[in-house]
């Protein structure tokens, strides 16, 4: 049989991804997990595997064309009739033949992650309910998808829409699609999809969300507006069930002279991820001063050498890193994840680091950073960093992180409060190491300052661990071995 391949999800906040080249053509014999394609992305390069074995059929996307995640680019004709209908779908529900499309994704080895309801791999049927019905599977689903503290008793907002569905129909919708139906409240029947045999797209939701936000709940079309300003409870505080849901924000008036520059789906995915964060996870932030005096000394004396040693730059950042995945070691809550089971501990200390590009943020992941050494770390955030300016990352080069550090100083900052990148449990901010006048032995002295700021999951953490995970950092800075022995 014929199953239809779609373009997977590569990375957090990628939405599309351009078709580079065929690596099988028409009537090819394929094996399971063989390399089909070549897809280029803003973030990451990557080749897509087979999903199952058989031989090529068409190539329904062309090279250089652009494809949304979720969209179909080819088909394969299995070995076996009928082999992908129960092994393709959630559970032990039977689907129809016609419903074997698959997503890459969802079979292809995929580098080990925290596992939040949200980034499960497989598809999922789901049966809209009858009208009646609607609302209270909607609040159901919102409760169940909630994490604690945030509202769980308000009403769901009625959902409305342009879009022909009926009563009884079944959906089959990404894990992306779904969650984007429970966060905003969707009702399936009223959204037109637009994707293979009527399937509805991540956009389709979108656009349809921004439809209804914009026009106050009507369904009449209007003008876009972003997917961000849905109303989850801010900082995951709890609500009386009976406050009623806050009103939209207003939209901003445009004067004339004003240009308006379209969201690019990269920098709305980016938005829409900022904003899960600070709803999912209540922030919290603290910042310490750190005398960088050691850690200069030794960059001065040594820069030279090391660069000519090990072809990397001696900067701060290795310096920190270093420091980080110790006291990380030292309080494994900082490496974890918050799940409605318990608290997951990572094993593995897997060390985001986030690159600035020109129009994007990605955050490359150095995988057990703790077996580095300072040279091991210098070496490879370099390379990383390269890579990532001249989009030649890997795909699993850009998932699994475990904590992230951001390295904001390189930008001349001195005080940082960056955004926790879910699923993680913090984020540390550096800023820039500035000379000031500081107090030491009663006595003004000249000193090399940093700050260093720490924004973490409330949840997991409350602030005595969180303060002594940063205090430890500024020891193990302020204390190292000026002699060059770690390097």
């Amino acid at each position: 049989m014929a199953m239809t391949v779609t373009m997977p999800q590569l990375g957090e906040s990628v939405t599309e991804g351009t078709i580079a080249r065929w690596l099988k053509q028409p009537g090819e014999l394929v094996a399971k997990y063989e390399s089909i394609a070549e897809v280029v992305t803003d973030k990451v390069n990557a080749e897509i595997p087979a999903p199952a074995e058989g031989s090529m059929g068409e190539h329904i996307a062309q090279e250089g064309a652009v494809v949304a995640v979720g969209e179909p680019i080819c088909t394969i004709e299995t070995v076996e009739q009928g082999q992908a209908n129960s092994a393709w779908h959630q559970g032990d529900e039977a689907a129809p033949a016609e419903a074997a499309n698959v997503s890459v994704a969802e079979q292809a080895p995929m580098p080990e992650q925290p596992a939040p309801a949200e980034q499960e791999h497989q598809p999922e049927v789901v049966q809209q309910e009858e009208p009646q019905q609607r609302e209270a599977v909607t609040a159901g689903a919102q409760q169940s998808a909630a994490p604690v503290g945030q509202e769980q008793g308000a009403p769901p907002q009625p959902a409305h829409g342009n879009g022909n569905g009926s009563a009884g129909a079944t959906y089959h919708l990404t894990p992306a699609v779904r969650m984007l139906v429970r966060e905003h409240e969707v009702d399936l029947a009223q959204v037109q999809g637009t994707g293979l045999e009527g399937r509805i797209s991540k956009k389709d939701v979108l656009d349809y969300v921004q439809r209804r936000d914009a026009s106050g709940g009507a369904p009449p079309p209007a003008p876009a507006q972003p997917a961000t300003q849905a109303q989850p409870t801010a900082g995951g505080q709890p609500a009386p069930a009976t406050q009623p849901a806050p009103a939209a924000a207003p939209q901003p008036q445009r004067a004339d002279g004003d240009e308006l520059i379209p969201l690019t789906p990269t920098r709305r995915a980016i938005a829409e991820h900022m904003v899960r964060s600070r709803h999912v996870a209540p922030h919290a932030w603290m910042m310490m001063e750190v005398d960088m005096s050691r850690v200069a000394k030794l960059r001065t004396t040594r820069r030279a050498e090391f660069e000519q040693r090990y072809g990397a730059k001696l900067t701060y950042l290795p310096f920190v890193a270093r420091a980080v995945c110790d006291a990380l070691r030292q309080y494994p809550t900082l490496n974890s994840s918050w799940s409605d089971e318990g608290i997951i501990i990572h094993r593995d200390l897997n060390l985001g680091i986030a690159v600035a590009l020109e129009d994007n943020l990605i955050v490359p992941v150095i995988r057990n950073a703790d077996r580095l050494n300072i040279a091991g770390l210098a070496a490879t955030m370099q390379d990383l960093g390269d890579r990532a300016r001249a989009n030649k990352l890997k795909l699993d080069e850009i998932q699994g992180g475990t904590f992230t550090l951001n390295n904001t100083g390189a930008l001349g900052t001195v005080l940082t409060q960056a955004i926790i990148n879910q699923p993680q449990a913090g984020i540390l901010a550096m800023d820039a190491v500035i000379k000031r006048a500081v107090v030491v032995n009663d006595a003004i002295a000249i000193r090399p300052m940093m700050n260093i700021g720490l924004s973490f999951d409330h949840r997991i953490n409350d602030g005595l661990q969180a303060t002594r995970f940063v205090k430890k950092v500024k020891e193990l800075l302020e204390g190292i071995d000026d002699s060059g022995a770690l390097l």
